[in-house]
């Protein structure tokens, strides 16, 4: 018998669950987030450990869910200093790097921006060959004051070639083990909201070690030696090294997290997921076992990039959300919340803040604290306050929604007790048995994947069918060397999309494979 803990950290709750190799929940537990994060992951250990009477050497496998690099980003803080090379010359000189980003952003990073020689067209035909001693002489320039490397090259996505030349030079200069983003690996066409994830995921290089080496020490104070894995924006896993050389792509993991246990507690494919959390309700959308990705360019702490995200929309709306009482009877509801701080400010816990947890509890929907410190609140009142944060939830339901056909809707989230079980424009509202621990669940059960997004030009690869079998191969090869096992991975998405503003008959084709969790990652 193996055993497995999934973790997802969110701004208010970490949650927690031990599973065994059934996939079956045998503890879980919720914990306050705390300010260094990591004493709170301790904390949810310990309660698994406390609740379930196991032997630590069986269990093989930690998965953690974070919004560490989500947070770094929005707060500016912890980011790396980083020489940042396009290559691109002589074209694009009109747009600097950064040009784009927040200038507060800009602000708090330490950058060195250089455009040198170098790209290709849309066809993969060399724009300009690299001018390498140029770049050693800008290697060497920055020596000692940068932490890592960001590279990006004009249609790198077509041809890689130039950039995996300059992290080689890097290398050579500078040494093995000094960190390189690749804009090719993390972003699609669009030089510069390629530019800017591959300079994001570069600055987060230290925040990812950081909470790596606290995950460690959490297991090892615990005695437990584990192989780690990070959640994925896309819902899946990836092994400790990889998501050290990409932590961007944790950002945004946790409501995929969320979907992808709602999927497994529900056993459906196709469905509206509605993650209500402390601060916020999010609402995504299962297709076919997995989030539905965004197809517009993201946003993250104000920079804009396109790599890939999970299709959410959220609305400041949780359990700690604060209700404000206004004249005559009016009330406001949120933005604001009392996030972690819910068991001392909420009313039903002796405090004097009046939340929406209050509002379910005057109303019967839950029985949590002191009933009595909310019996002076009028019933009419709260079932306004009821009527209003339902309405808000269901509007963004319908703006999820694709055509207007009823469609199943999961509850899940610590606040999904908060919502009745018929929503309008839901054929049916579930929420499921471990409901609250949903996305701990997702993470759990999570599956390595691959994910290939590359351009081809027809009239050099006159097969469409060979162009799609050879990305689906890269995206088997990618989730093999993650960890799937081989036997176990299915094609998720295979699809060739025309680019008509581009000669040559290109297309744009994407391959995404999934797999069972079980072999050794690749080293």
């Amino acid at each position: 018998m193996t055993h497995r803990i999934g973790i997802d950290v969110g701004g208010t709750n970490t949650d927690a669950v031990l599973l065994n190799n059934d996939k079956r929940v045998i503890a879980r537990t919720k914990q306050s987030t705390t300010g260094d994060v990591i004493t709170g992951i301790e904390k949810a250990i310990a309660s698994l450990l406390s609740e379930a009477d196991i032997d630590k050497s069986t269990i093989t496998q930690a998965m953690l869910g974070t919004t560490h690099c989500t947070n770094a980003i929005v707060e500016r803080k912890g980011l790396n200093s980083v020489a940042h090379f396009r290559l691109a010359a002589p074209a694009t000189l009109a747009i600097l790097p950064l040009t784009d980003v927040p200038d507060d952003f800009r602000n708090h990073l330490t950058t060195y921006l250089f455009i040198v020689e170098g790209g290709f067209n849309y066809n993969g035909k060399i724009l300009s060959p690299l001018d390498e001693e140029k770049i050693r002489q800008h290697l060497r320039a920055v020596k000692g004051k940068v932490d890592v490397f960001s590279v990006c090259g004009v249609f790198s996505p077509v041809s890689n070639v130039q950039e995996l030349r300059v992290a080689e030079l890097v290398h050579e200069e500078l040494g093995s083990e000094i960190p390189v983003s690749l804009s090719h690996k993390i972003g699609s066409i669009g030089l510069l909201e390629r530019e800017n994830a591959s300079i994001l995921n570069a600055v987060l290089f230290s925040t990812a070690q950081n909470i790596a080496n606290g995950f460690s020490q959490a297991l090892q104070a615990h005695h437990i030696n584990a192989e780690i894995f990070f959640g994925q924006n896309d819902g899946t896993l990836m092994p400790l090294k990889h998501a050290l050389s990409f932590p961007i792509l944790t950002i945004a993991s946790g409501p995929t997290n969320s979907i992808r246990g709602a999927s497994y507690l529900t056993g459906l494919k196709n469905a509206l997921i509605v993650d209500v959390g402390g601060t916020t309700t999010d609402v995504g959308v299962l297709t076919n076992g997995f989030p539905r990705e965004s197809l517009i360019a993201a946003e993250i702490g104000g920079v804009r990039t396109n790599f890939r995200m999970p299709d959410i929309a959220s609305i400041g709306l949780g359990g700690g959300t604060i209700v404000t009482p206004l004249a005559n009877g009016a009330f406001k509801i949120g933005p604001e919340s009392v996030g972690y701080k819910l068991v001392e400010q909420a009313l039903v816990f002796g405090g004097d803040i009046i939340t929406v947890t209050d509002i379910a509890v005057a109303k019967g929907l839950l029985h949590l604290g002191d009933i009595t410190l909310v019996q002076h609140l009028s019933a009419e009142w709260v079932e306004k306050v009821f009527a209003h944060y339902v309405t808000m939830v269901e509007k963004v339901i319908d703006k999820m929604k694709t055509n207007n056909d009823p469609t199943p809707v999961v509850l899940v989230g610590g606040g999904a007790i908060l919502l009745p079980t018929t929503l309008q424009g839901a054929s049916q509202v579930i929420r499921p048995e471990n409901a609250g621990v949903a996305n701990a669940i997702g993470i759990s059960v999570a599956q390595a994947s691959g994910d290939v997004d590359i351009l081809v030009a027809l009239d050099r690869h006159n097969d469409l069918n060979a162009g799609l079998k050879e990305a689906q191969n890269q995206a088997i090869a990618q989730a093999i060397a993650i960890g799937a096992q081989p036997d176990s991975i299915e094609t998720i998405e295979l699809e060739a999309i025309p680019l008509a503003y581009m000669p040559g008959n290109t297309v744009r084709i994407r391959a995404k494979v999934a797999g069972i969790l079980g072999a050794t990652p690749a080293q």
